[in-house]
């Protein structure tokens, strides 16, 4: 129980704060346009499913007593990926929607 309680924790700690950063570069692209909330929603779901699927496998890995580390060490590359990636994303996105 008790490393499955850890999987848990760790693959929602990497999963949030992915999501997070996603959702701040389809936020960062919106200001300019009418209709937001459709375009964000379309935007965003097809680059939230994955970390959504490795998150959930961690865990269930976990559950079944099978090697759960492909799946952390994949979301800490999405994570890793999201983090290098954001801001200049978002300072691209920034600049688009003001002209």
């Amino acid at each position: 129980l008790q490393q499955y309680t850890f999987v848990w924790v760790v693959s929602l700690a990497m999963g949030a704060h992915v999501l997070g950063l996603i959702g701040a570069v389809a936020a960062a692209l919106t200001p300019g346009l009418r209709v937001g909330g459709v375009f964000t929603s379309l935007l965003v779901l097809p680059l939230y499913i994955p970390v959504l699927i490795f998150g959930s496998g961690a865990v269930g890995a976990a559950a079944t007593s099978v090697s759960y580390s492909a799946y952390l060490l994949l979301l800490g590359a999405f994570l890793l990926f999201a983090i290098v990636l954001t801001p200049w994303l978002v300072g691209i996105a920034l600049r688009i929607s003001v002209e």
